[in-house]
């Protein structure tokens, strides 16, 4: 998780977040969705596994279970695709798109 020291102004002995804390909040909920989704597709696999292996020759339970580790298994690769796109785009252009950063404005 980002730090939130970075974003905070210390102004008379309170604590004054600036538009720069956006970063920081940005940052921290992109994190944690990424590490939801991918939890969440880890319980996808692992539940189509057991699906699978207790669905005793039954041809809809083990399609069912053939399917959702399709699911899965496809959702883990669009999310590896997605990043090998956005590391792609960075080395070609030099634009950190990966970096989400407010510019400063004034002195």
């Amino acid at each position: 998780m980002a730090d939130w020291d970075s974003c905070v102004e210390h102004i008379e002995g309170a604590d004054i977040p600036k538009l720069k804390c956006l970063e920081v909040i940005f940052q921290n909920i992109l994190t944690a969705v990424v590490a939801l989704a991918v939890i969440a597709l880890f319980v996808m696999l692992t539940i189509g596994g057991f699906k699978y292996l207790t669905s005793g020759g039954d041809q809809k339970e083990t399609a069912s279970a053939q399917q959702t580790m399709t699911y899965a298994i496809a959702g883990i690769a669009l999310m590896a695709i997605a990043y090998i796109i956005f590391r792609i785009i960075e080395t070609y252009t030099g634009v950190p798109v990966t970096n989400f950063v407010i510019p400063e404005i004034g002195p």
